[in-house]
């Protein structure tokens, strides 16, 4: 089973992403391959997130591109409107995917046999903690390993 991790009462779901990309694709240590990350949103969301990356840090460069880039094989921070994009099966990375939607993936056993580690952010926004709600009882349905992280609380910042 994957491991899940909710991060939940996130304020600004664009800069906590990013914060929370730098961190996961930080974290490996010297000598060992980076984390590459995967991240899915609509496309609005991808296109405003795709900008705060670029400009969140000035001292922080997150390497990323869109899943149809000609460098997505080569880069390790990629973003898709699709868990099941067709264009994943040229990724040859696959070790996080950071989930900014609402909807629940339609095929979860694919999903996470690709990817041991899986992170959906939801917002304080009513609509979208109702929807991270649905989520949450979904994955726990299949028997994944549920971590809360409640970014309300000030000793759980990322």
């Amino acid at each position: 089973m994957a491991r899940i991790d909710f991060h939940f009462n996130v304020n600004d779901k664009f800069d906590y992403a990013c914060r929370l990309t730098r961190k996961i694709w930080s974290a490996s240590a010297v000598g060992e391959p980076v984390r590459n990350i995967v991240m899915v949103a609509n496309a609005a969301d991808l296109k405003k997130l795709d900008a705060v990356l670029w400009s969140f840090s000035p001292s922080d460069f997150l390497p990323h591109c869109f899943i149809d880039d000609e460098s997505a094989a080569e880069t390790p921070i990629v973003m898709t409107e699709d868990f099941a994009s067709p264009s994943l099966a040229h990724i040859p990375h696959a070790d996080v995917l950071i989930h900014l939607g609402m909807s629940m993936p339609k095929d979860v056993a694919a999903m996470v046999e690709r990817f041991p580690r899986v992170v959906e952010l939801v917002t304080v926004n009513e609509a979208e903690r109702l929807a991270g709600r649905e989520r949450y009882k979904a994955y726990r349905d299949l028997g994944h390993e549920l971590h809360n992280f409640d970014q309300s609380k000030p000793e759980s910042k990322s």
